[in-house]
């Protein structure tokens, strides 16, 4: 692919209103490990190279607190600091050394429509391995959008992204050869739609989400297969109302892959995935997939 100067979706950070209970459900029944705490936080990882892919931090409400991206050089970094300010995002932390324990050079800003976003370089990685059951990296974020368009232009004109597929109601972008980072969800308020993390394969998803079924969580939605970006999913929904994915092979796209618009991603009536078999979808995802703000919005 291109170049991008953002190279991959690294953390979210979300706020809970049970951090022990949120910690407790990540590590024992998401396959997450605890790697650090400072001040209020507590940091967990997958089994990639992320030093973390979650920070979870008390508050009086869930909500999406942060998401931060890696990018590629310091230039990079200058580059994107300077866009996004011109570009009247509101600079929340300004360019400078990260706080957290992953270290490395960073900013946050606060995008139009009211998304905390972290830019970093120079993070430190572990040791990775690929562990079968357990999520690997973070896949994608998907958002809800009020205004669709006008935030894919933001992704795509002042952050460097490029869109990959449009079906009738989201945006797929991409920041490297994964199809897709952000989704972007056409909804009536802006908010955060869910988080999917990656697992080393399809069995990884069924036995993982088998796990998760053991431990009292139903799947919200799937086991099934997207269209856009032709991953295998399976939804739940955390303690605090989350809604969280596991995916797996993610189609990997080059420059030479063409955007399809809404009029080729139709499914026959009744059908919610490229299989056929996933059931609809629960009526506690769908709820739980518009209930989960930004944080100071």
């Amino acid at each position: 692919m291109t170049d991008f100067p953002v190279s991959a979706l690294r953390s979210v950070e979300l706020g809970t209103p049970d951090l022990a209970a949120s910690v407790d459900f990540y590590i024992r029944v998401w396959g997450l490990e605890v790697v650090a705490e400072a001040g209020d936080k507590v940091f967990l990882a997958a089994t990639g190279d992320d030093f973390h892919v979650l920070e979870l931090k008390q508050s009086h409400r869930s909500e999406l607190r942060k998401v931060t991206f890696r990018v590629r050089s310091a230039e990079d970094l200058n580059s994107l600091f300077t866009k996004a300010v011109a570009t009247g995002s509101a600079v929340l932390r300004e360019l400078g050394p990260a706080d957290a324990p992953s270290g490395g050079e960073r900013f946050v800003i606060r995008e139009p429509q009211g998304s905390v976003l972290e830019f970093v370089n120079g993070d430190r990685r572990r040791q990775g391995a690929i562990v079968a059951n357990r999520p690997h990296r973070l896949a994608h974020v998907n958002i809800n959008s009020a205004e669709i368009e006008a935030l894919s232009s933001f992704y795509q004109d002042v952050l460097g992204f490029r869109l990959t597929d449009r079906s009738k109601l989201m945006a797929f972008l991409c920041c490297n050869d994964d199809h897709h980072a952000v989704v972007l969800a056409e909804a009536a308020a802006n908010g955060l739609n869910h988080v999917a993390f990656l697992m080393p394969d399809l069995e990884s998803v069924m036995r993982g989400s088998g796990l998760v079924v053991d431990q009292g969580y139903p799947i919200g939605w799937g086991v099934g297969r997207h269209g856009p970006g032709d991953n295998v999913f399976a939804y739940f929904i955390d303690p605090q109302g989350v809604v969280i994915e596991y995916t797996a092979e993610v189609l990997q796209v080059d420059d030479g892959y063409r955007v399809r618009g809404p009029e080729e991603w139709v499914w026959p009536p009744g059908r919610t995935d490229h299989w056929g078999i996933a059931p609809p979808k629960s009526d506690a995802c769908k709820k739980a997939q518009i209930s989960i703000g930004f944080s100071g919005a």
